[in-house]
């Protein structure tokens, strides 16, 4: 009864005047973005963060989460139409549903994106919605020692699900955590690595870092990289699904709810990991494994969901932890710091609205986003053929006026443009900045819980190995991690041999 009660107040909330719309703003930026190639919901967020500021927290936080979840929607478009994936989530989709528009089945194609992306992120947000009261329980018999041990573990898993060397990964999450500590401290009023800088005396800007690396750093990216977009030129075709290819969906859309719903939980790129997840089992137990490569419909109905199942339960962690559990949920934590909100477990007592709210809003944006995506698909694929160049400036006006009006300061504008330049090295060297984001995040709440162990236990270290929750979590994160670094030490090895 108490979560019929509590959804009751979350759809009071969701459906107030002012979240609707912004809920709806969301959706629609999302949506345009995931079309867009190259762009992506990290850097939008990150070049929004600074309008949010104005903003109640329940009502920002709502139109962000309508960007991320509206990404994946629109990301399919793309794939499906012209075989070109608006989100990483998307490349799998492009496989099928490409040949499926080649084939004259674009509409069914679309369709069935559209209504498994409905009915997984349904799913998911009961899913959350279920969980997360009780997860927030257990958290609440976490002691500072557990909390360091889970966010080192954290930081271990989104470092090995990184795309690229586990080596570069966690170098960046460990230069995440250093630029978490730059400014002062709170304890000693000490100030650490500010170099003489006044500016840097409150530590560095978390919407310049997340501006800089995503934001400029995708555009001078993109700037770089060729303009090819050929707009399809054939007819989208009927919505509707013959029985045939409703009946093959069904069973795929119930796993990939199954499989996204439980992998997006996991730190690193859930949505991703769900989407190539999925397609490997459909291409493994389905029936018509030969149709694969040739517009299988399984091949799109199962991705789609998972991925947007997948992009609702990864708020999961950081509504009952306070643990981003990707570079967008790390956005999230900024945001909510902010507007002056700690996430964490007692974010369930102390701001219901914000979390019931933001619950039963993705109900609702799920459903706009269906209205949405089909009646609008000639749009969508219109706003292909704007040019890059022309979008790129008032993108570029907008992020420098946005990160000047948050503070001020000439400072933090300049602070975003050498962030957006190491993003774009970080890119030519392959190095993700996702566990830079989230080290940045999570390194200062580590350094607290840390303190707070070590004073707890008169600065002995075994109190992380005594307490049966912490010594756990440290033990899966070096399995994690030596799992992971044993197949690179083995080549080493050999290597070391041969010679």
């Amino acid at each position: 009864m108490d979560l019929i009660a509590n959804l009751a107040h979350g759809f009071g909330v969701a459906l107030s005047l002012d979240n609707l719309l912004f809920a709806l703003l969301g959706a629609l930026i999302g949506t345009a973005i995931g079309v867009l190639p190259g762009i992506g919901p990290v850097a939008t967020i990150s070049l929004l963060l600074p309008i949010t500021f104005g903003q109640p927290a329940t009502t920002a936080i709502i139109m962000l989460a309508g960007i991320y979840y509206g990404a994946q929607y629109g990301g399919s478009t793309t794939a499906i139409l012209l075989n070109l994936p608006g989100e990483v989530s998307s490349v799998v989709t492009a496989l099928e549903g490409y040949k499926m528009a080649r084939n004259g089945r674009a509409g069914a194609a679309l369709t069935i994106a559209a209504c498994g992306s409905f009915f997984a992120g349904s799913v998911a947000t009961l899913v959350v919605a279920a969980s997360g009261p009780m997860l927030t329980s257990v958290a609440l018999s976490f002691g500072p020692a557990d909390y360091f041990s889970l966010m080192l573990l954290g930081l271990i898993i989104s470092a090995v699900l990184a795309q690229g060397s586990i080596l570069k990964s966690i170098a960046m999450v460990v230069l995440g955590v250093a630029l978490g500590l730059v400014g002062t401290d709170v304890q000693t009023g000490q100030q650490r690595f500010t170099f003489g800088v006044p500016e840097l005396s409150d530590g560095l800007g978390f919407v310049s870092i997340a501006m800089g690396i995503f934001g400029l750093g995708e555009i001078i990216l993109n700037l770089e990289r060729p303009e090819a977009r050929s707009v399809m030129s054939g007819k989208v075709g009927s919505l509707m699904l013959t029985k045939e290819e409703f009946r093959r969906s069904i069973p795929s859309v119930l796993r990939g709810t199954l499989i996204g719903s439980a992998l997006g939980i996991l730190p690193g790129g859930g949505a991703s990991l769900s989407a190539f997840g999925s397609y490997m089992m459909e291409r493994k137990i389905s029936k018509y494994r030969h149709e694969f490569g040739n517009g299988a419909v399984e091949g799109v109905a199962g991705p789609e969901s998972a991925n947007n199942a997948a992009a609702q339960t990864s708020f999961i962690p950081l509504l009952t932890l306070g643990i981003p559990s990707n570079a967008v949920m790390a956005l999230m934590v900024g945001a909510l710091i902010i507007q002056g909100i700690q996430p964490g477990p007692r974010m369930v007592e102390a701001q219901p609205d914000l979390f019931w709210g933001l619950i039963c809003s993705m109900w609702v944006g799920n459903l706009m986003l269906l209205v949405i995506n089909l009646p609008m698909i000639g749009m969508w694929v219109k706003l292909l053929q704007v040019p890059y160049k022309y979008l790129y400036p008032a993108i570029l006006v907008f992020c420098a006026i946005g990160v000047y009006s948050l503070n001020n300061s000439v400072f933090d504008v300049y602070q975003t443009l050498f962030f957006g330049i190491a993003g774009y090295i970080f890119a030519k060297l392959r190095m993700e900045a996702a566990p830079l984001l989230i080290g940045f995040v999570l390194g200062p709440m580590m350094e607290e819980h840390l303190r707070r162990a070590m004073l707890l236990s008169r600065g002995d270290v075994v109190v992380f190995v005594e307490r049966p929750i912490s010594a756990t979590l440290l033990a899966i994160a070096a399995i994690t991690l030596g799992l992971m670094l044993l197949p690179a030490l083995r080549k080493g090895k050999d290597k070391a041999l041969a010679e």
